[in-house]
Formats: C-alpha cells, sequence, structure tokens
C-alpha cells in the first residue's frame, strides 16, 4: 500500500509529553483500535493508534516522535492503513470496564465514546505519572464514572491503577479493556488471570512493525507465532497465555528487550 500525503491541519498540545496531530484524511472506516502507519520522511515509519478518526495522539519518546513534533501545521507525513484488529465492540447494552495508562488512553477514549453512545455503562481507571499527564481525561468524564490515579498522588488516589482494579468486582463486568505500558497490562494480566476474566479482557499490544500488514515477521511473539501487526494489536486475554507478553519484546534487529 502507498502511502497517503497527508497535510497535518491542526495540533493539540495535550499533556507536557503528548501532542494530537489531526489530518486533512479521516479514516472512516477504521475499527477502533486499529492502527495507521506514519511515515515520517527521512527518520522511520512508526505505527501509531487513532485517537480520533483524522487523528493520532503521539508521546515524544524516540527519533521518529522527536522529529513528527518538529513539524509544524501545514506539514506532511505519510499515512497507510488502518490495519490490525481493533476492539470488540459492544453490540448491545453492557457493563463495561476500561483501564488506560498514559498514552494508552488514546485509542480507549474513542471507545469509550462509542461505547456510551451505544448506551452501556461505562467505567474508566485512568493512570498516570502526574496530573499534567492525564490524558483525555474530560473525553472520559463525560462517557461513565472516573477513577483517577497518579503516581506521585498530584491528582486524586496516588498509586496505580492496579490499586483500583484490585477493590473492584472484575465479575459485574461484561468487557474489560485495557491499554498503556507493558508492564502495566501485565499486572493487569495477572490479576484478571487470577479472577479467571481473561476471557472477558482485550489487551492493545505495542511491538516494533516494519511491514504492518503480517508478511516480514518483524512482530511475531514468542511461542505462538501471532503477529501483532495482524492478529493484534488487541488480543483476548486467554490468546496471550505462555507467550512472551509482559516479559520482552524485540527490537528492529530482533533482540530481545526484556521489561524491568
Amino acid at each position: 500500500m502507498i502511502p497517503i500525503n497527508s497535510k497535518i491541519t491542526k495540533i493539540v498540545a495535550e499533556t507536557p509529553s503528548t501532542r494530537t496531530f489531526f489530518f486533512d484524511y479521516s479514516f472512516e472506516y477504521a475499527g477502533i483500535g486499529q492502527f495507521v502507519m506514519v511515515w515520517i520522511r527521512g527518520v522511520d515509519e512508526i505505527p501509531m493508534a487513532l485517537s480520533y478518526k483524522n487523528a493520532i495522539t503521539v508521546q515524544k519518546v524516540g527519533d521518529a516522535t522527536s522529529r513528527l513534533f518538529e513539524i509544524e501545521e501545514g506539514g506532511f507525513v505519510g499515512l497507510r492503513g488502518p490495519f490490525g484488529k481493533g476492539f470488540t465492540i459492544p453490540k448491545k447494552r453492557e457493563n463495561i470496564l476500561l483501564i488506560a495508562g498514559g498514552v494508552g488512553a488514546a485509542p480507549l477514549a474513542s471507545l469509550a465514546e462509542k461505547a456510551f453512545s451505544e448506551y452501556s455503562y461505562v467505567t474508566i481507571i485512568l493512570g498516570a505519572r502526574n496530573v499534567d499527564e492525564l490524558l483525555f481525561m474530560n473525553r472520559f468524564l463525560q462517557c461513565g464514572h472516573v477513577y483517577i490515579t497518579t503516581d506521585d498522588g498530584s491528582a486524586h488516589r496516588c498509586g496505580f491503577v492496579t490499586d483500583v482494579l484490585e477493590e473492584l468486582d472484575v465479575s459485574v463486568y461484561d468487557r474489560i479493556y485495557i491499554c498503556g505500558p507493558e508492564m502495566m497490562m501485565k499486572k493487569v494480566f495477572d490479576i484478571l488471570e487470577k479472577e479467571q476474566a481473561l476471557d472477558r479482557a482485550e489487551f492493545s499490544l505495542h511491538r516494533y512493525f516494519k511491514c504492518g500488514i503480517g508478511i516480514c515477521g518483524a512482530c511475531c511473539m514468542d511461542e505462538t507465532g501471532l503477529r501483532v501487526c495482524k492478529d493484534g494489536p488487541v488480543f483476548n486475554g486467554k490468546d496471550l497465555m505462555d507467550t512472551e507478553f509482559g516479559k520482552y519484546a524485540r527490537d528492529a534487529s530482533g533482540r530481545k528487550k526484556w521489561f524491568l
């Protein structure tokens, strides 16, 4: 697929480290949780989840995102997609729980809005390092009850999303959706496994992609061979059992990068 040359029409500073880039092209038929490949010319092509139909929300963490932050409104990037498997959208009124950590709130905000519009009951656990890094809090507040945690206690509860999760009765939720740093998600995974709720949980993973369409194998997961770009990035919790999830990922050369 040839990248679409897309103009950045608006840039919104969401937090000190996070910006939303709006484009003149909209992925109207994209599923929530799917991703697009963003080509930052001269640097790299990276996968990014859609935070709106026509936007991505990016945290400045590496060479490609640093270069993207240098591009101003009116600049251009290349876009391919949408790709992958997104979240399962409730088809009836359900009781759902969303667990968002850091920039993982980006795809979950759209999911909260969609579920709320379909009359589902929405509960959100939103976590960040500090109050300034809380992402899309207002979008979540319009959709349901929000528990807020910050690592340093600068807003609401001091602690982690897992502290709140351990106090909830997960049996009341028809579906549970999780997106955030992998070690956060692994801790959520362990709690839900103990509660025998993995079959109702969906996790959005991040891995290094080259092609984005399931050909190159760069994102294959041990031991199952599941391709994050094609079989994911959203996986049912049961599918992540006995895999590399929460242990390591691989860099561009294929070397293992262990999670601490």
